[in-house]
């Protein structure tokens, strides 16, 4: 008889805790890629995540890592102030729906991005609010139902999707923006390699990976049909991509030096 050959085991990173979420979230694999990522660095006893309101608000049950609950869509400004206290060595990200962040906490990412604050930013993107009962969100796709749209979301009314990738990237700080998936093999080995380049990168500024993912209770499918929808509509309007890195920066990233000095000829 051959012997057993170990292919697969729980991160270090991870605790023992079941994961709470519904079947087909794929908020359970995101987890699993921050954890591996965290252990393959051997940066676990630097860690510390910052988790808000939402369906990451047991994170602290799942990471074996230092964690800060915080406020709904506070966790950028929470991060902040962990980034600037503890020494300069540790690693602090956020892990955040899309709810939370391009919606009630709007303005601590952006601001936190165009600070360069030097943290990463792990963004869930399901198109909806998740746990507290299948709300509209400002990813929502056009004519897309939920609970507070019961008809499909009217652009008319409410706007566009929000594209935070896209929206961030025309700030001059941030250091690291892509956009990745969790729904098959190869978009899960993808996005493990994105939220590594973000960890590895982070010291040198504001990294954010963004993750559509999915939530079968929410939109009233099969964890299989699920994935599908996903990629039929998701992809195309969020499309995966890294938008910035340090080797490929936008026009957007170049800092401005204006001329202040108050020259003779403006004196007339």
């Amino acid at each position: 008889m051959s012997e057993e050959q170990l292919i697969f085991k729980r991160s270090k990173a991870l605790t023992d805790a079941y994961f709470h979420y519904c079947p087909g979230c794929t908020h359970g694999i995101a987890h699993r890629l921050i954890a591996e990522v965290i252990e393959e660095m051997d940066i676990q006893d630097k860690t510390i995540g910052v988790c808000p309101v939402g369906c990451s608000v047991l994170a602290y049950n799942y990471f074996d890592v230092d964690i800060h609950e915080a406020s709904h869509g506070r966790a950028p400004a929470v991060a902040t102030g962990i980034r600037r206290t503890l020494p300069q060595d540790r690693y602090v990200f956020t892990y955040q729906g899309d709810g939370d962040l391009a919606s009630i906490g709007m303005a601590e990412i952006v601001h936190a991005a165009n600070r360069g604050e030097k943290i990463t930013v792990v963004f869930i993107n399901n198109a909806i609010y998740g746990m507290t009962g299948g709300q509209m969100a400002p990813t929502t796709l056009p004519g897309m139902r939920t609970t507070t749209s019961p008809y499909g979301r009217d652009t008319a009314l409410c706007g566009h999707p929000i594209r935070m990738c896209e929206l961030l990237n025309t700030l001059v700080e941030p250091v690291f923006v892509a956009r990745g998936a969790v729904t098959t093999p190869k978009y899960i080995n993808r996005a493990k390699k994105l939220l590594r380049q973000a960890f590895e990168l982070q010291h040198t500024g504001f990294t954010f990976v963004e993750l559509l993912s999915t939530c079968p209770t929410g939109w009233g499918l099969t964890p299989e049909n699920s994935v599908a929808w996903l990629e039929r509509n998701m992809v195309p309007f969020f499309p995966l991509s890294v938008f910035r890195e340090p080797a490929a920066m936008p026009a957007a990233a170049t800092k401005y030096a204006p001329d202040l000095k108050v020259k003779d000829d403006a004196k007339a």
